[in-house]
């Protein structure tokens, strides 16, 4: 069937309304990326044999689902509509889950153990990762199937398409964007308002949306698991941002890396085609709008915007100068207005309920939620998604549940390979464009790596360095020449072989490369640089003057040995190690041969009396 006018849509939600069994539990299984890695579509198999076999399918509906951000967790399965949340579950409790199910009990060893209050707990908004969330670009991840467009629609998916067509004119959209506050989510914090009317503006025949979902930052996984847990939502919000500028044609620029995310947009876009609400005259208006996928190879610099059209156009993906902006001549020379995932899928919201209501969250220059990637050395790793202006401790202590293993807080790692680090002193700082530019970071696209006391500034900010030098696009010279140079001088140090002008070098690269490369990525590069020697100058010194790395990770300036007084002769180290640089016999004492070890560390993994001392 086709929609031909906004009714045919809310009468196709009415009959699926009607059709929901209110009583009828649902199971619900992440089939995210993280959780397929775990194991879910096994799982998923599993259930479909077990529901099969006790004849359970007309009392149980069983139905994938996205990612629900509880990453390390995985698999996840959720039971709706109670909520009840079963972590890491595999083949061999599906029988005592779908009997709880049919029981109203609970697999009480599958819920979640909150170790602060020594209880386990039930419900998804019980668990301290969640209740401290404001989910709303998530809300529907986890709880819809990703592939099915019934249910999108069945939870109000393009009810703000229709209102956008039915009450709005392309001004008005604009101005409820503009009074939303929402900025581009991609890394800049461009106003979204105001790029879409610079585009409206341009005189053209022809006119593109395009969706960034390069994401190419390390550890980041914002964009794909809303494309692959809620693609419809970024697919509405493109096609009313075609309606706010006049355009008829869109693109979404994925990297090729994100296969499970290219096949739900693929399938997303082919039903809703089939329902009219992609492709000529929607809804039965005289507006049409067409979506198309790009595969990108996986290049950094094409999350720029000019590298991408050059991408998408069939050149090689380097930037150019600008102006002209792509909002005045972009793809094949055309205006284009180009936001990222995160951004799109903010636009039914606010449209929905309109933007002085969506204004109503977040700090005062940047309103809403953002998502982002928590990573590092922290307790809870996955998605995370607050309130513009929450406290970095809020997002690290109270939902990351704090530094993992012990270890002490040193710094998190805001914006990706081009953002900053931040010490402990500034924990209590609020989230948002201005404050973290203040304190030398971004916010990028979501990126936020926690890190502990065994994290080495330096070999942490020659990391970022190879893979910005490496990424280069090498068009200017700053950017290619000078991350070189700078990543030459890290490596330097990190062999122990720095000189004390060294760091005057490097800030002076450093400022260089940031005041004249041509676009973001050149710009942005130096940024590990420049905060780590601005809160972590001890270490560069130590390293440099000392010849020692005080975190134990340059493998150059450290050695290994065994403390006696702590080697209880148990042999386990000499066993593991690769190169069979540790002797000793049971029960004496063991010594490691500085001529062969590799210093690989897995002789202090494997030590469980802390006899082994790194220096």
């Amino acid at each position: 069937m086709r929609f031909n006018s906004i009714d045919d849509l809310l009468n196709y939600k009415k009959r699926l309304r009607e059709g929901v069994k209110e009583d009828m539990p649902v199971i619900t299984i992440c089939m995210g990326t993280g959780c397929t890695a775990f194991g879910s579509e096994e799982l998923m198999e599993e259930f479909q044999k077990e529901i099969s076999r006790e004849n359970l399918g007309s009392k149980i509906k069983l139905k994938m689902a996205g990612c629900h951000g509880f990453c390390e967790r995985g698999p996840i399965v959720l039971i709706l509509p109670e909520e009840i949340f079963y972590q890491q579950v595999s083949k061999a409790n599906v029988q005592d889950i779908v009997k709880s199910v049919i029981e109203k009990g609970v697999v009480n060893q599958l819920l979640y153990l909150d170790v602060n209050l020594n209880k386990r707990l039930k419900y998804v908004m019980d668990i301290p990762f969640y209740n401290k969330q404001l989910r709303q670009v998530l809300k529907n991840n986890g709880r819809i199937d990703p592939e099915s467009i019934d249910d999108y629609i069945l939870n109000g998916g393009y009810q703000s398409l229709a209102k956008a067509i039915k009450d709005l004119s392309p001004e008005e959209i604009i101005e409820e964007v503009k009074k939303s506050g929402l900025r581009g989510r991609g890394g800049a914090g461009f106003p979204t308002g105001l790029k879409w009317e610079l585009t409206r503006k341009q005189k053209n025949d022809k006119k593109y949306i395009i969706c960034n979902a390069d994401e190419g930052d390390p550890g980041a996984f914002m964009d794909r698991s809303i494309l692959e847990g809620n693609p419809h939502s970024v697919l509405e919000g493109m096609i009313i941002a075609g309606l706010a500028i006049e355009s008829d044609e869109g693109y979404i620029y994925v990297r090729a890396e994100y296969p499970l995310a290219v096949k739900r947009l693929n399938i997303a876009i082919s039903d809703a085609r089939k329902l009219g609400l992609v492709g000529e005259k929607i809804l039965g208006s005289t507006f049409s709008f067409d979506i198309k996928i790009k595969e990108g190879a996986g290049a950094f610099v094409c999350g720029e915007e000019t590298a991408l059209i050059a991408s998408i156009e069939g050149k090689r993906g380097m930037p150019r100068p600008r102006p002209p902006f792509p909002a005045q001549s972009g793809l094949w020379g055309k205006p284009t207005c180009i936001n990222n995932v995160e951004t799109f899928a903010n636009i039914p919201l606010i449209i929905l309920d309109g933007g002085g209501e969506y204004s109503k969250v977040g700090a005062e220059k940047s309103k809403g939620t953002k998502i982002f990637s928590l990573t590092g050395k922290v307790n809870n790793t996955g998605l995370v998604e607050v309130p513009i202006g929450t406290k970095l401790r809020d997002v690290i202590f109270e939902i990351g549940g704090g530094v993992d293993k012990g270890r002490t807080f040193k710094a998190v790692q805001t914006g990706g390979p081009s953002g900053g680090c931040i010490p402990g002193e500034y924990l209590d700082l609020p989230i948002d464009y201005e404050t973290l530019a203040e304190v030398g970071s971004i916010m990028g696209s979501g990126g936020m790596i926690v890190l502990d006391d065994k994290t080495c500034m330096v070999e942490l900010t020659h990391y970022f360095l190879s893979f910005t030098q490496n990424e280069s696009c090498g068009k200017c010279t700053p950017c290619r020449i000078g991350t070189k140079r700078c990543l030459e001088i890290l490596e330097k140090i990190t062999m122990g072989e720095g000189e004390e002008k060294d760091l005057d070098d490097l800030l002076e690269l450093a400022k260089i490369i940031k005041d004249t490369s041509l676009c973001g990525l050149g710009q942005t590069a130096p940024n590990p640089i420049l905060s780590t020697i601005r809160y972590f100058k001890d270490e560069y010194e130590t390293h440099i003057k000392d010849k020692k790395c005080p975190a134990g990770v340059c493998k150059a300036l450290i050695k290994y040995y065994i403390d006696e007084a702590k080697c209880k002769g148990c042999t386990l180290c000499a066993k593991k190690c690769p190169v069979g640089a540790i002797t000793g016999e049971v029960k004496k004492k063991h010594m490691i041969s500085l001529d062969k070890c590799i210093k690989c560390g897995v002789c202090l993994e494997t030590c469980k009396f802390n006899a082994v001392v790194v220096e």
